[in-house]
Parts: structure tokens; sequence; C-alpha cells
């Protein structure tokens, strides 16, 4: 998923896009651990999606609590 698409989101649309993207990876996992996981490369780009979702959702909730203190 493209940053741009996240920044789109809210808070909440980004801790759900998190969760999302944490179960698809433990899916991927199991895949692995069973030998049915066919391109390994995925797991590396879903881990690479959660990390840039959770970063944004960091951000956005600093901004908040930055705008609420002042």
């Amino acid at each position: 998923m493209k940053t741009s698409e996240l920044r789109q989101k809210d808070v909440a649309g980004l801790e759900n896009e998190v969760k999302e993207l944490q179960k698809a990876h433990f899916g991927l996992r199991m895949q692995k651990a069973t030998q049915q996981l066919t391109n390994t490369a995925t797991l590396r780009l879903t881990r690479r999606d959660i990390a840039r979702a959770k970063t944004i959702l960091a951000q956005k909730t600093a901004a908040s609590k930055e705008g609420q203190a002042q």
C-alpha cells in the first residue's frame, strides 16, 4: 500500500489497516511453516507495509496530541 493512500485515512482507519496487515502476515507465516508459500518475498512486503502504517499512525497521533496541547 502506498503512503499517499495511508495518509488519507484517519486514525481509526489506520489502526484497522494495521490489524488487517498483521493478520495477513500471520497467514503468510503459517503458509511458510507448512511449505505452502511459494513467493517468500511477500513476507517482507507485508512486514514493511505494517511498519509504514504504524509510522504514519504514530505521526498522526503525535500531531493530534500536539494540537490539543496548544
